[in-house]
């Protein structure tokens, strides 16, 4: 599990360690791994560092200097370093350090042809513009140079995070530097994965350089061991019961599918049955047709005893009914998702939203999956009046006493308590028509077997919802290894996700 450390917590651990190594030494082990990937990276592309035409872009700040002091380490191997300088004041012994090893200063103005002809003849651009206490776009001087940046083709390095995003939300306001890559130190920062700032990050490098935290994270993001911690292999006494049983509700004479995919992901999501309510329209007939061992049962949701998780709402068609549904699906003494048209009752009734803040008092998980749309009509203007999509995903899981997977590039799943995942394994794959629906057995899934398994603290069962937010992202790379991605495709790569969580990456 990766920790995401909040600019705060950064600034609080950088205090205590000056007070325990030498003045600059933070800054030295900080410069010399980003003048080592630096190096990497021109060898990579260019099969070495001598003759090497490196930038740096260098602001005011400690980011200006661990720029100044990794480019004097290229210059001593043999690289063509130039500093373009965007303040009147840059770290001073980063750039004596610099000239004496052959480097070169220049003022920070795309009005200077030296300027825009160096940046045009970069191998690779060094950006230290900003640091992480650095907030909104980036001004005009250095908007330009980031503009020629962009043109030059470039490899482009940002030092701890790219300059004009926020560090702490993901936030850009304005310009920002696009990054092939980004050195980050101490710890990963939420603005290096939550939209949009994750765009502007590239690949992330985290550098230890010995700080450490007394404090919990103001996030995560889980890799391939916690995601297999919600799917082990069966026990050798295990039966279907011992395995999880998910209920669905989905589907609708105008939307078939999505039942059909709801069940398809869940029944290959590591449970012992899938139990399928019959609305009497016509969908549970075509899910046993499709799907023979699910069990299917018309009785209310409250009285199916042997369910231990709900996914409902996918593909429901927008009518009288749904609201009798959710309600239904809401009295189950169990961990419920509510997707798709179930959200749409959730905006519309007072009765649902009441009743999901009954089940959070009383212990019982209520999970939302909204897409933007869909979070919109739950948290009107949440969105746009919050610090970034992680602290939309926060407010709305504490207003409506429920964990909520905000949906979409670096989706974001918050319970009320504060507990916050962000997902870096889904790709723009998982961007087609009834992923979502997939993504809803899914989660309803891992929620029945962790039930069973007695793991119910809701902590537990958020992180159980991350997993399988991360478990729908690999099966979304997977299926793509085969070329564009369907649901369907998405839903038949949930097996071998769950094999590659477990035993190793299969992409």
């Amino acid at each position: 599990m990766i920790p995401l450390r909040s600019v705060d917590q950064v600034r609080a651990a950088e205090e205590a360690a000056f007070r325990l190594v030498p003045a600059g030494a933070l800054m030295q082990r900080a410069a010399r791994a980003l003048s080592i990937s630096c190096a990497r990276l021109l060898i990579e592309a260019r099969g070495g560092v001598v003759g090497a035409r490196v930038v740096l872009l260098v602001g005011s700040g400690n980011n200006g200097g661990d720029a100044l002091w990794a480019g004097a380490m290229l210059a001593q191997r043999g690289a063509r370093v130039d500093a373009v300088c965007l303040a009147e004041r840059v770290h001073e012994q980063g750039a004596e350090a610099l000239t004496r090893r052959g480097g070169r200063l220049h003022r920070g103005s795309t009005a200077d042809p030296g300027v825009t002809a160096v940046v045009a003849d970069a191998d690779l651009v060094i950006d230290g513009i900003l640091g992480i206490g650095g907030s909104g776009g980036l001004r005009p001087d250095a908007a330009a140079l980031a503009s020629l940046v962009d043109a030059s083709g470039a490899v482009v390095v940002a030092v701890d995070v790219p300059s004009g995003v926020d560090a702490d939300t993901g936030v850009v306001s304005g310009s920002a530097v696009v990054a092939d890559v980004t050195v980050t130190f101490g710890a990963v920062k939420p603005g290096l994965v939550v939209a949009p700032g994750r765009f502007h990050s590239g690949a992330v490098q985290v550098v230890d350089i010995g700080l450490e935290f007394d404090d919990e994270p103001v996030a995560a993001v889980l890799d391939d061991l916690d995601a297999a911690g919600w799917v082990v292999e069966p026990a050798d006494d295990s039966y279907k019961y011992r395995r999880g049983v998910v209920g669905i509700s989905a589907g609708s004479r105008q939307y078939p599918g999505a039942a059909l995919l709801v069940t398809a992901a869940a029944r290959h999501s590591n449970v012992g049955m899938v139990r399928f309510l019959d609305r009497a329209d016509g969908n549970a007939a075509a899910v046993v047709s499709h799907f023979p061992d699910i069990v299917v049962d018309g009785s209310p949701p409250a009285d199916q005893h042997r369910a231990t998780a709900w996914g409902c709402g996918s593909g429901f068609p927008g009518d009288r009914t749904d609201d009798a549904t959710v309600a239904a699906v809401l009295e189950a003494p169990a961990p419920v998702v509510l997707d798709a048209g179930a959200l749409s009752v959730v905006a519309e009734s007072a009765e649902a939203r009441e009743r999901i803040a009954e089940r959070a008092a009383a212990g019982l998980v209520t999970v939302l999956t909204p897409h933007d749309g869909e979070f919109e009509r739950l948290a009107p203007g949440l969105l746009e009046s919050s610090a970034g999509r992680m602290a939309a995903a926060v407010a709305a899981a504490d207003r409506l006493g429920a964990a909520v997977v905000l949906k979409g590039p670096g989706t974001i799943v918050a319970d009320r308590d504060g507990v916050v995942y962000v997902d870096t394994e889904g790709t723009a794959d998982l961007g087609t028509a009834g992923s979502g629906d997939v993504l809803t057995g899914m989660i309803a899934a891992l929620l029945a077997g962790a039930w069973t398994d007695g793991r119910r603290d809701p902590a537990m069962l958020t992180e159980a919802t991350a997993a399988a937010v991360w478990l729908h992202g690999r099966a979304g790379r997977l299926a793509g290894v085969h070329g564009p991605v369907t649901a369907t495709d998405i839903a038949a790569a949930v097996p071998a996700a769950i094999r590659s969580a477990r035993f190793g990456d299969e992409r």
